[in-house]
Parts: C-alpha cells; sequence; structure tokens
C-alpha cells in the first residue's frame, strides 16, 4: 500500500526474480520427488524385515503419507500468504521443507535403531507434506502476480516447470549414481546422496527467496463481487473442477514418476534403464510446460490444455502396450518421454486457469487447497494403488487403465472451466476510434 493507503502499481518484475521463485520452488520438489525415485532402495533401509513387495508397498505408503499433510500446510501457509504476503509464506515452506529434508537424510537405518526408525521417517515426511502444501499457492499466486497479462500463461507455467526441473535433477542424481555405485552401495548410502544434495542447496534457496519482491499489495482490476460472497468457499465452480482437474494431472505426474519403479520392479530392467525414463520424464515435462503456457497466452486456456489431455488419453494405450512388448530400454524412454510431453502441455496451463479463476484476496489459499487436497488424495496414493492393481491383475497394463480414466475425468472438468485469458486491451483515441 502507498501512503493513501491505495494499492501500489505493479512495477517491473525482474527475469532474475521470477527465476529466484521457481528455483525455490524447484528445490521443494525436487526433494519431495526424489523420494519416489529412491522408493525401493528407503523401503530395504526401513522396512527389512518383510517380503520384497512389502518393503515396496510400506515405502509407497510412507511416501503417501506426506501427502496427508499437505491440506493442513494449504490452510495454514496459504492463508498466511493471503494475510501477511507471497514472500513471507513461500519462506516458510522452504525453511521447512529444509528440516524435513535433514530429517529424511540423517535418519539411521531399521538395523541401527529398529521401529524408530521407520516412526522418524514417517514424521519427516509429514513435515515436509505440511512444508509442500503450502508452497504452491503463494508461489504460484506471485508468478502469476508478477507477470503481465499478456503473458500469464507462460510465466504460470513455471510452477508445473519448476516441478519438472525437480524430477529431472532427482532422476538423473539417480542416473549418475546408479552407474558409479553398486546395487548394494545404492540402497545403503546412495539415496542418501541423493537427498544430501537437495539439502545442501537448501541456503542458496532462502537466499534467493529473500530477495523477492512483494506482489500481494500490487494493484489489479477491482472485483464486482459482493461483499457477503467474498471467501474461498464462494467459489465453488473452480473449486470443483479444479479438483477434477488435479486429479487427472496428479495422478499422470506420480504415475510417470513411478516409472522408475515399474520399469526396475515390474519389468526387471536395470537401474540405469529405469532412472532413465525418469529422466525422460523430467525433460519433456520442462519444455513442454512452457510450450503450453506459451500456446496459452496466444489460443487461450482451455483449447490449450483439453487439447493436449485428448492427445495423452489416446497415446496412453499405445505406449504402454509398446514399453510392454519390446521390453527395452528405448521403448521406456521414448514412450515415458512423449506422455510426459503431452501430459505436461496441459498442466501448467491448468494451474494457470485454476489460479486465474480465484480472486487475489482468496487466491493463495484457495490454490493451496484445491492443489493440496487433489494431491493428497489421488497423487499420493497413485503410486501404492497402481503397485497393489499390478499384483491383483497380474497385469502390467495396470497403470495404463488407471491413467486413461483419470485423463478421462480431467477432460471432463476443463470443458466446464470457463477461459480466462486476459483479453487484448483495445486502445483508443479521445474520439472513440480504435488504435492498431
Amino acid at each position: 500500500m502507498n501512503d493513501s493507503g491505495t494499492p501500489r502499481a505493479q512495477p517491473a518484475i525482474s527475469r532474475r526474480q521470477v527465476t529466484a521463485a521457481v528455483i525455490g520452488n524447484a528445490l521443494e520438489f525436487y526433494d519431495f520427488t526424489t523420494y519416489a525415485l529412491f522408493a525401493v532402495q528407503i523401503g530395504r533401509t526401513f522396512f527389512p524385515s518383510h517380503t520384497a513387495f512389502e518393503n515396496l508397498m510400506l515405502s509407497l505408503v510412507t511416501f503417501a503419507v506426506g501427502f496427508g499433510a499437505r491440506p493442513i500446510g494449504a490452510i495454514v501457509i496459504g492463508a498466511f500468504g493471503d494475510r501477511r504476503g507471497r514472500r513471507p509464506a513461500m519462506l516458510l515452506s522452504f525453511t521447512l521443507m529444509g528440516v524435513g529434508i535433514l530429517g529424511v537424510v540423517l535418519t539411521p537405518s531399521y538395523a541401527a535403531i529398529g521401529s524408530a526408525a521407520p516412526a522418524l521417517l514417517v514424521f519427516f515426511r509429514l513435515v515436509q507434506g505440511f512444508a509442500l502444501g503450502g508452497e504452491v499457492g503463494p508461489t504460484t499466486a506471485f508468478l502469476i502476480e508478477s507477470a503481465a497479462p499478456a503473458r500469464r500463461g507462460l510465466i504460470g507455467a513455471w510452477q508445473s516447470a519448476s516441478q519438472a526441473i525437480a524430477s529431472l535433477a532427482g532422476a538423473s542424481v539417480g542416473l549418475v549414481l546408479s552407474h558409479l555405485l553398486t546395487p548394494e552401495a545404492l540402497e545403503v548410502f546412495g539415496w542418501r546422496i541423493a537427498f544430501g544434495i537437495g539439502a545442501i542447496v537448501l541456503p542458496f534457496g532462502l537466499i534467493v527467496r529473500r530477495s523477492l519482491p512483494e506482489t500481494l499489495h500490487h494493484l489489479e482490476a477491482p472485483s464486482d463481487v459482493h461483499p457477503s460472497e467474498r471467501g474461498a468457499f464462494s467459489h465453488a465452480r473452480p473449486i470443483l473442477l479444479g479438483l477434477g482437474m488435479i486429479m487427472s494431472f496428479t495422478s499422470s505426474t506420480y504415475v510417470l514418476l513411478y516409472m522408475t519403479t515399474y520399469a526396475s520392479q515390474t519389468l526387471h530392467m536395470t537401474a540405469g534403464a529405469s532412472f532413465g525414463a525418469s529422466v525422460a520424464n523430467g525433460a519433456s515435462g520442462v519444455v513442454f510446460a512452457l510450450f503450453g503456457g506459451w500456446l496459452s497466452d496466444r489460443f487461450g486456456r482451455k483449447p490449450v490444455m483439453i487439447t493436449a489431455r485428448v492427445l495423452f488419453l489416446l497415446a496412453i494405450y499405445p505406449a504402454f502396450s509398446w514399453i510392454i512388448a519390446s521390453h527395452d530400454v528405448t521403448a521406456l524412454i521414448a514412450a515415458t518421454g512423449l506422455l510426459s510431453a503431452l501430459s505436461s502441455t496441459s498442466v501448467g496451463v491448468a494451474l494457470v486457469c485454476l489460479t486465474e479463476s480465484l480472486r487475489k484476496d482468496v487466491r493463495s489459499t484457495g490454490m493451496a487447497i484445491v492443489y493440496a487436497i487433489g494431491v493428497a488424495v489421488f497423487g499420493g496414493l497413485a503410486q501404492p494403488y497402481v503397485t497393489k492393481l499390478i499384483e491383483w491383475t497380474g497385469s502390467a497394463m495396470a497403470p495404463a487403465w488407471y491413467l486413461i480414466a483419470t485423463a478421462a475425468i480431467g477432460i471432463a472438468a476443463m470443458s466446464f472451466m470457463k477461459e480466462t485469458r486476459p483479453l487484448p486491451v483495445v486502445e483508443t483515441n479521445p474520439l472513440g476510434v480504435e488504435i492498431n
């Protein structure tokens, strides 16, 4: 606010400042998704007294536990972001994530301290989930509010792209470690190295986030909504449809992250080939999330996200059929990269569309809650559900059927969303004639 009590006009936001927000977001997601990539090794470290299948299931359930804390973090930190500002909320979530990361890295194995080991692992996963639940709302709000209206799609898509950067970084680290270490060493301490890399860069993340400007008080067009209709739950339509969209793309996100485990445990491929699939997933995610955002600034949010999601739906069955039939690393990497490209093209745009559908006074809270609930219910359970589905059916095609069902629901939800791309501003001269 300025001295007269009115909102300040939005200043130009530099690329460095947007990059700072994106880097912080990527660092948080790096450590959360790295767990998924090393689920097999973590399961053997903390749940060694069970069968191989039970080890994996217990590890994946512990992964899902972190999602249970996301809605709580979304409410607490999201509301803090709407009340105190986007920057302090982002700093709070990042600090808490650091506590969770260090806790996971330093927790001794089951062999060293017994049942206290998995208990501590669950606790630190809850801390990570709480922190990440409060990360998405304030960060997405910041990206949208910092961008010029004509570039909101591209800038906002960095939310999804930063998550893909995290996946790419985690998979690349896993790929390098799998070539440098034996399977036994990877299980004993290799996965801790991957988490430790995230811990090392935490101070850098705090420094860059402290340099961010505050966008909460930037001037926006006044709302014509009556005060009695204000509040996060007054947005019934975008909230309900947003849950459907998030259910769709979080399922695809975490099933594609699961391809590392799927390749090693179901298809019995080498660790190098398995991590290669996640590298392809992350690389495609970065490029095509931004591509989708760029397209949405030109053609609208709905046409881009719906078209990309339909193409994703059509590609699922042949992609998995190719992977299973050929059973080689080329098919695994190519098919995973293709599915990631089509999915990511719609994911970034969907997040922008949902954020633009919420008024500024509830944007951080509303976005955080909808995202956290959708991811907690569907993303967190995707990997254990698919693992169990493979065991129940005995079919390696089980992940494909899960993706097809959730993609169809997402397309339906996207179809009922309102178009949110800002209309081009038409300037006129004093005589009212349009200026081209």
